[in-house]
C-alpha cells in the first residue's frame, strides 16, 4: 500500500512539475519559440513560400554566380531584418513589402530577367528585410532570437533550393517556358496579396 501511495506522490509530483513548467514558458501569452519554430514559420504563409521559391527560381534562370549570391544575400539580409524586428525598430510597410516581393520575384521569373548581378542582390535584399522583420517582429520576446533566426534562415535557404533544384532538374528538353509561367502565376499572386 505504502509503495502505491509513493508512485501517486511521484506522478502528481511529475504532474505537477509540468504544468508549472508548461505556464512559465509561456507568460506574454506568445507560444515559446525555438529553433523547430523558426524552421516552421516561413512555411505558414504562402506569401513567404512563393517569394522565397521564386527568389530560387530566379537565381537559377540568371545562372553564373546568381545561382548562389541571390539567396545567400536574402538569407543575410532576412537575418539583418528579422534582428531589426526583434528589437521593435520599425520598417514602414512590410506586409506591403512583403507581398509586393511576391509580384515583382514572379514578374523576374516570368520575364527571365537578367538585371545585372548587383542589382539583382540589392533587390533580393530589400525585399529579404521585409520578410525579415516580419519574422522577428513575430517574435516572442522569451525565444531564443538565435535558435529562432537559424530555423526560418534554413528555412528560406530551403525554400530558395526548391526553386533552383526545379529550374537545375528540369530536363533539357523541358521548355523554360513553364518555369516562366509558373513566375506569372506568382506574379498574379502577389497581384491578389495587394489587393486583399
Amino acid at each position: 500500500m505504502q509503495a502505491l501511495l509513493d508512485k501517486r506522490r511521484w506522478v502528481a509530483l511529475a504532474l505537477l512539475w509540468t504544468a508549472s513548467s508548461v505556464a512559465n514558458a509561456h507568460t506574454s501569452g506568445l507560444p515559446h519559440m525555438d529553433f523547430a519554430t523558426g524552421l516552421g514559420h516561413p512555411f505558414n504563409g504562402l506569401d513567404h513560400i512563393l517569394a522565397m521559391v521564386a527568389v530560387g527560381l530566379w537565381a537559377a534562370q540568371r545562372g553564373g554566380r546568381a545561382l548562389w549570391l541571390v539567396p545567400l544575400t536574402f538569407v543575410l539580409t532576412m537575418a539583418a531584418g528579422g534582428a531589426l524586428g526583434f528589437l521593435d525598430v520599425p520598417l514602414p510597410m512590410v506586409e506591403l513589402g512583403i507581398a509586393g516581393s511576391v509580384l515583382v520575384f514572379g514578374v523576374l521569373v516570368a520575364l527571365a530577367s537578367r538585371l545585372p548581378l548587383t542589382v539583382s542582390m540589392a533587390l533580393a535584399g530589400l525585399f529579404a528585410l521585409f520578410h525579415g522583420h516580419a519574422h522577428g517582429a513575430e517574435m516572442a520576446a522569451e525565444s531564443s532570437a538565435l535558435w529562432y533566426g537559424l530555423g526560418f534562415m534554413l528555412a528560406t535557404a530551403t525554400l530558395h533550393t526548391i526553386g533552383i533544384g526545379t529550374v537545375l532538374a528540369a530536363r533539357p528538353g523541358m521548355p523554360a517556358r513553364l518555369v516562366r509561367i509558373g513566375g506569372a502565376a506568382i506574379a498574379a499572386s502577389g497581384v491578389l496579396l495587394l489587393a486583399t
